[in-house]
């Protein structure tokens, strides 16, 4: 099998687009591009599709490299044969290969290795044939210095067919199938851990038990975290005397006096050898699995988070709340530079409520402030109370914004570089008030680990991890596209073809020469070859351009193109740009040619309907219920606003206004079957609730959405 038959058997998806698209990834193009700006070779695949690929493209990459290694080894122990090497090569998978590579693996000291060394190898062969009921005198033969007796002399070779049976794939396959049909995964607490503090809240897997295969991810991964916490023991289990009746039917083929030690060495290699180390493969490919799903979910929940609603280039006050240190009040630009810090005592316990709010009128006076910005962490709410008692000269907006992952930024490296000379609350408090004005541009700065919307994100693969949040920031920066003139560094780092070294050499271009003017002055940048241009320049945006198609997603390649379109209509460039009226007559079929077709073509025209128009909605004003403080003051039956902070794949925690977030089970979402929850809600979404249970005790809230 090759590459393209292996990617096309995994994906279902076009020959042609799978070979154009390998072409391109090789070629050293990015996702964004190709999807974007490569429509016509790929057969109109998306970015899902086209990451399918390389995801695939990497497995038989990563399978061909093990099969070059087996081959290597089986070849130096003079063992391959031509029909062993082309098993070796026409395997699909890795348990398939490393099946065929088990006998010749080396192994540590083992009871077989000795039996062989003690010359009883012969001894098991005459057993496995089961052509003898001679087997005591058979065994006599084989005693010497190492084997004193016919019962040693037996056991040894028990031990050597034993491995034999443990080297067989089709009864490796065999008991596999039993175990991904069948098996259990049970738990139990450890004695002396009971009582413990920490472990109660995994209490619910004191006494555990469900079929595998239908344990949901999230219950699994807690399950194998209390293991890890020693709270308690994990054990995978089947019919064993199933399995094992299985093993004797497709080994036993005589009654005889070989029946017997054959049984015997079925039962040895069944709980010693295949059953421990079958048993935690389906372990860990059950946790593959796991990782694989809370990954997706957490990607899901990033992507939304970082396509949030942006407020805007806006004059911001931003607070970072507290009530014994006080609130920090940080004064922001339009772009985002700190223009003002101080901190205020409005709470507990210096209760300066009446010098905050002069501070606080005087500073949006003085810096024509057009939104506040409250974190939403300790003392949000009695801040958020503050700010609406002030009778401000001109209408103020007043957001409540996610801290998650703020303490992060602040004592960052970035931060640090950002404001050398401010402590890490202020940053902290500049943080809320950026990611009110833009979430993507900020947020980008923080490790997305750090910013909590997933569920167990410590316990999954963390490269695997790492991978797939890192492809999500790519994918929503280049869905969005970044102002050059204004953009940190890491937000530079994640469009196509940059990354982190040519983005400081843009950063350091821009702090030299001024703003860019214009996408070929691009090309300027040290080290930023025509490659990097190609993948990167389309989104590249500049505000205020001479041509205006360098504030679009219209492609630098393409610029001609629409100038013929533009001339063809008699129109200047600058008239045509928003005018569907115009764009509507252009026939795309006579500006086809044998690398443009209508997807690139179309795409061009509905840019130019709307260049450079942000995808995201704008952020929008939410207030929670002002009568309720705390956990305390919630009743069930209640009607409550809430914004969705976390989703799972078991339901969606929402903020309510309290300290605790609440939990819409998936079963509350709606009244029909939910498969997904993200088809229901989306994180940051402002949605009714009802209060269905209150668990002061154990401070847990049940909600259902209310439509």
């Amino acid at each position: 099998m090759n590459l393209i038959s292996y990617i096309s058997k995994n994906t279902q998806l076009p020959l042609k687009g799978i070979e154009n698209t390998v072409a391109l990834l090789n070629e050293d193009c990015t996702v964004p591009f190709i999807s974007r700006y490569r429509k016509e070779r790929t057969g109109n695949l998306d970015e899902v599709q086209i990451g399918a690929i390389v995801q695939y493209k990497s497995q038989f990459e990563a399978l061909e490299k093990r099969k070059l290694a087996i081959l290597k080894a089986i070849e130096e122990q003079e063992e391959l044969s031509p029909e062993l090497a082309k098993k070796i090569s026409d395997a699909e998978d890795l348990t398939t290969l490393e099946d065929l590579y088990l006998p010749f693996k080396k192994k540590r000291k083992t009871k077989a290795e000795t039996a062989k060394k003690n010359g009883l190898e012969p001894l098991a062969k005459i057993i496995l044939a089961q052509r003898t009921d001679e087997i005591d005198f058979e065994a006599s033969k084989y005693i010497n210095d190492a084997v004193p007796n016919e019962d040693d002399a037996l056991e040894g070779a028990r031990h050597i067919i034993a491995e034999w049976i443990n080297e067989r794939s089709d009864i490796r396959n065999q008991i596999r199938t039993q175990l991904e049909k069948f098996a259990l995964i049970s738990t139990k607490v450890v004695a002396n851990k009971k009582d413990d503090e920490k472990a109660q809240k995994f209490r619910d897997y004191f006494e555990w038990s469900e079929p595998l295969n239908r344990c949901p991810s999230h219950r699994l991964l807690a399950i194998l975290r209390a293991e890890n916490e020693g709270f308690i023991r994990v054990k995978i289990e089947i019919d064993d005397e199933k399995a094992i009746s299985n093993m004797e039917y497709r080994i036993i083929k005589n009654n005889n006096a070989t029946a017997p030690h054959l049984q015997m060495a079925i039962q040895d290699a069944y709980k010693r050898l295949l059953f421990p180390s079958l048993s935690n493969e389906i372990l860990k490919s059950a946790k593959e699995k796991a990782d694989e799903s809370a990954i997706q979910v957490f990607s899901k929940n990033l992507k939304q988070l970082l396509l949030g609603s942006p407020l805007g280039e806006k004059r911001i006050l931003a607070i970072d709340p507290g009530f014994r240190t006080g609130c920090k009040v940080v004064c922001l630009s339009a772009q985002g530079d700190l223009e003002h810090n101080e901190t205020i005592y409005p709470h507990a316990p210096q209760n300066d409520s009446t010098g905050a709010i002069k501070k606080i009128s005087s500073l949006a006076d003085a810096y024509k402030i057009e939104a506040i910005a409250i974190g939403n962490g300790t003392a949000s709410r009695e801040t958020e109370q503050l700010i609406k008692r002030i009778q401000f000269k001109n209408t103020i907006e007043v957001f409540v914004v996610s801290e998650a992952g703020a303490s992060i930024y602040s004592a960052s490296k970035i931060a640090r570089e950002e404001f050398p000379n401010y402590d890490v609350t202020v940053r902290g408090a500049v943080s809320i008030g950026r990611r009110l004005a833009d979430p993507l541009a900020e947020l980008v700065k923080i490790d997305a680990k750090s910013i909590g919307v997933g569920q167990y994100q410590h316990d999954v693969d963390q490269n695997l991890l790492k991978n797939s949040l890192d492809t999500v920031v790519e994918s929503c920066v280049n869905t969005v596209g970044v102002n050059i003139n204004t953009a940190s560094v890491p937000l530079l780092s994640y469009v196509s073809g940059i990354g982190p070294k040519l983005a400081e050499n843009i950063v350091a271009y821009r702090n030299e020469n001024g703003a860019f003017t214009s996408r070929s002055e691009i090309k300027k940048v040290p080290r930023l070859g025509e490659k990097a241009f190609e993948q990167g320049a389309a989104f590249l945006r500049i505000k205020q351009a001479k041509n205006p198609l360098d504030d679009s997603a219209v492609h630098p390649e393409s610029y001609s193109l629409v100038q013929k379109m533009v001339k063809d209509q008699g129109v200047p460039l600058s008239e045509i740009i928003g005018n569907k009226e115009v764009l509507k007559k252009i026939d795309l079929k006579q500006y086809c040619n044998e690398n443009v077709g209508l997807p690139t073509l179309q795409d061009i025209v509905k840019e130019l309907e709307k260049p450079g128009l942000d995808v995201r909605e704008k952020a929008k004003v939410f207030t929670f219920n002002q009568n309720i403080r705390t956990i305390s003051d919630l009743k069930e039956g209640q009607l409550l606003p809430g914004i969705v902070n976390n989703i799972t794949n078991f339901g969606c925690f929402v903020d309510v206004g309290i300290k605790e977030s609440g939990l819409i089970h998936i079963s509350n979402l709606s009244d029909s079957f939910v498969k997904d929850v993200n088809e229901h809600v989306s994180l940051h979404q402002q949605i009714i609730v009802k209060v269905l249970e209150v668990d002061i005790p154990r401070k847990r809230i049940q909600l259902a959405l209310h439509k």
